[in-house]
């Protein structure tokens, strides 16, 4: 049906109607009329009839437009057998300005009676127009004997949505384009339909946003929660760069992650264009939903029409969007970081492309989207990207709004509690329960011991962070394999070795003995570890505190804990300033813009302090936020670097610090982050 609505669109109708009749009799037909150019009997003739006519492609490569400025949307010519497809007799009604009226009628059944192929001949005839009278043009298809003969209320509410779904609802058109379905025998069944305006004004957060020429424009705002004292807010940007997943992180000499782009430039949208989008995110959490109002309608709107579509001069490119179809991996990533990332069935959202300019884009034979090519991932990068900065704000809102509805949980525990619960989910709904779940409250219960073990010893000298990722990077694969139908032999196996994996850490609990290190011989360690990195990434560092006459001080801490730590701080100075300073054409200049400036600062009351400044782009967050677990705007952060940077410290005695770029005694020419390791004063005899 979609195929049929979009040869209209690509007539130049400005109005589609769809009209199924005949469902009780059990002989029902559906015909669509439109008030497009219609087509002349050669047209008919010789391009209509003629499988795999190339015009439309020649003439959207040609770029010329139609009388509505329009694109052609086709370009196999193989759209118009949706025909039939859906029915075996079809009459077909057109006529173009200042042309009789052609008929061409289509009986397969009389067709494939025919003993010889010469025999099976189409008729086309032209008559005085009867349908199209006047100065009227169009075309008007009827399909009888139709492959599905019974259709339900919903199979008929499905296709309504499909149907009003074409356009873009966010876009606003220089041309008017409108698809209607209307059902004589049963009008009940498509009356009542939510008003999609209404339910998306229930929305608490709104984000839009541009990405053209390299450079990023958005509009973020929380509308706030009727009965949830929180006051809206609003971030709006333009000319901003776009942060960028890579698909590999690689720190050996010459590999990936010296030279790829952690921020986009133009050289991502070849072949794509400008892309824009608007996405409008819910809440399903029970203390929130119950004050949108009819939870029960939102829910159910949620659940047919929850994720991203993706349309191309406002028109619909299928499947994207459709139920079941998470081509973003929303709802896996979801799982891996549940206290910040969105989910499939909490967005409705439309990205909006340009057909002249999105030529990188191939959309497959079977309209199932786009040929998964370069450009592709690279329109998945765009999106994605865009979306982390939704998701960053949004998390920001969110734990306020858990603060005074009482709903705030330990967000560590959260963390692995919820992917494991999804899993539970999963294993059930593929009958896999009675060999997954014992594994999987035995990862639990692990994890609980293991947790409870290391804040007891002060994290025993390895950051928790690791445990997160191999637990994440466990219930990612096993997640996939139960979705994707795998072996039960196999998945079990994968579950044990997560398992085995969470064994190996308890064996590594042991106490980080406190006592007096030189922080001279803490940086130079962190200094000569990442050696590598610093000439991968072109950063100069400055350390004077290094210098043989420089003094050095000995407090008391676990020496693994704070090397952790500061190696902490350092790969977020690596990333940002990557962020501030992309990689430029051509040679390298003579001296580079991205360095470390690491000395000791006594002017912080509690203790001496080791300071870290870098030369990018600074923090914009307050301190309580940066320390707050899973709180990152890197689109790719798992948010517990400067979290447990902050506890390592404290279980030290000590504490994270964000002084004043001044009052630490950092150079001037350091002007991005800068962070101050703060231990205890060392005891005097």
């Amino acid at each position: 049906m979609f195929e049929l609505v979009k040869n209209a669109y690509d007539a130049d109708a400005e109005e589609v109607r769809v009209v199924i009749d005949g469902i009780a009799s059990g002989s029902p037909c559906i015909t669509v009329t439109d008030d497009g150019d219609g087509m002349s009997p050669d047209t008919v003739r010789d391009i209509w009839l003629v499988p795999a006519h190339d015009h439309k492609e020649i003439q959207r490569k040609a770029m010329r437009r139609t009388r509505l400025n329009r694109l052609p949307l086709g370009e196999k010519g193989v759209g118009r057998f949706a025909v039939h497809k859906l029915g075996d007799h079809i009459e077909l009604v057109t006529r173009a300005a200042g042309q009789q009226e052609v008929v061409v009628v289509i009986d397969w059944s009389a067709l494939i009676a025919k003993p010889f192929l010469s025999d099976a001949t189409v008729e086309v005839v032209t008559r005085e127009p009867v349908v199209f009278k006047g100065q009227k043009t169009g075309t008007r298809i009827t399909m009888t004997e139709l492959r599905d003969r019974k259709w339900t209320r919903g199979d008929v509410r499905r296709l309504q949505r499909q149907i009003t779904s074409i356009s873009s609802p966010f876009t606003t058109r220089s041309d008017r384009f409108e698809a209607t379905l209307s059902v004589p025998e049963h009008k009940d069944w498509v009356a009542g339909v939510p008003d999609v305006e209404a339910l998306l004004a229930r929305a608490p957060w709104r984000f839009s946003f541009s990405f053209e020429n390299g450079r990023l424009k958005y509009e973020y705002d929380f509308r706030g929660v009727t009965g949830i004292k929180l006051a809206s807010r609003h971030v709006e940007k333009s000319d901003q760069p776009l942060q960028i997943v890579a698909e590999r992180d690689d720190d050996t000499p010459g590999g990936g992650r010296g030279t790829r782009q952690v921020t986009a430039d133009a050289t991502l949208a070849a072949g794509i264009g400008p892309v824009a989008g608007t996405f409008y995110v819910y809440d399903r959490d029970r203390a929130i939903l119950n004050k949108l109002g009819d939870s029960q309608l939102v829910t159910g709107f949620l659940d047919e029409n929850g994720g991203v579509r993706v349309y191309r001069d406002g028109i619909r490119v299928y499947n994207y969007g459709e139920p079941g179809d998470d081509w973003l991996g929303l709802d896996l990533r979801r799982v891996n970081t549940p206290t910040r990332n969105i989910s499939r069935n909490i967005v409705v959202g439309a990205l909006d492309l340009q057909l002249g300019s999105s030529d990188g884009l191939t959309e497959k034979t079977n309209r199932e989207g786009f040929v998964e090519n370069d450009a592709y991932r690279r329109f998945r990068q765009i999106v994605l990207g865009a979306l982390a900065l939704l998701e960053t704000e949004r998390k920001i809102d969110k734990d306020n709004i858990r603060i005074l509805t009482d709903t705030g949980r330990d967000p560590e525990t959260d963390r692995v509690r919820r992917p494991l619960a999804e899993l539970r989910a999963a294993a059930s709904r593929h009958k896999l329960s009675a060999e997954m779940d014992p594994l999987i409250n035995r990862v639990e219960r692990d994890y609980e011991e293991m947790r409870e073990t290391m804040l007891r010893a002060g994290l025993s000298g390895m950051n928790l962070a690791v445990v997160f990722h191999e637990i994440e990077q466990g219930v990612r694969v096993l997640y996939d394999a139960i979705e994707g139908g795998g072996n039960p032999g196999a998945i079990q196996t994968q579950a044990k070795e997560l398992v085995r994996i969470l064994d190996g850490f308890t064996e590594l609990l042991r106490k980080g003995d406190r006592k007096p290190h030189s922080l001279k011989n803490l940086v130079r360690r962190v200094r000569d570890i990442n050696k590598i990195r610093f000439r991968t990434h072109g950063v100069r560092l400055a350390a004077p505190m290094l210098e043989e006459d420089a003094p050095d001080l000995e407090p008391s801490f676990a020496f693994s804990l704070a090397l952790g730590a500061l190696n902490n701080l350092l790969d977020n100075a690596f990333y940002w300033m990557r962020f501030r300073w992309p990689e430029e054409d051509g040679p390298p200049p003579a001296r580079s813009p991205r360095a470390v400036w690491m000395g000791i600062s006594h002017d912080i009351a509690e203790g001496p302090a080791i300071v870290i400044a870098d030369t990018g782009p600074g923090l914009q967050d307050d301190p309580e936020r940066l320390t707050r677990p899973f709180f990152s705007r890197r689109p790719d952060g798992m948010g517990v670097g400067l979290y447990y940077a902050n506890m390592v410290m404290e279980l030290n005695g000590g504490r994270l610090a964000f002084p004043d770029r001044e009052d630490a005694g950092v150079p001037e020419e350091f002007d991005g982050a800068v962070i101050a390791l703060v231990f205890p004063k060392p005891k005097r005899n």
